[in-house]
């Protein structure tokens, strides 16, 4: 068993309830931990899971899912990564939102989300 992790993905998302966020959106940053149960063998991609699968699964729903929730697009990342091959055992997302329309001196908000 082993750990795949993705980080920092970048995207432009229309995530949240405030008005600005849907007609403006902000950059989201979008981490995975993938733990699979495989052993690779003979140096052959198909012995285990192709970390080239995310990125473009995670920027389709991005792109396709103007949700009100960030909570909710981590749970349509989580079902999406997690149906992508039977030897993925734990799915970990964390999703950070940046250049939000709050007032306040932070650098982001990030929720994290695990699915086994």
């Amino acid at each position: 068993m082993y750990t795949i992790r993705v980080q920092n993905m970048q995207f432009h998302g229309h995530i949240g309830v405030l008005p600005e966020e849907k007609k403006v959106g902000q950059t989201l940053q979008v981490d995975l931990e993938v733990v699979i149960n495989a052993v690779p063998v003979a140096d052959q991609l198909a012995s285990t899971v192709s970390y080239g699968d995310f990125y473009p699964i995670v920027e389709k729903i991005i792109d396709e899912n103007h949700v009100n929730l960030v909570e909710t697009l981590a749970q349509k990342i989580l079902t999406a990564i997690k149906q992508l091959d039977s030897r993925i055992q734990t799915v970990t997302v964390r999703i950070r939102k940046l250049n939000l329309p709050v007032d306040g001196v932070f650098n982001n908000v990030e929720i994290e989300m695990k699915q086994s």
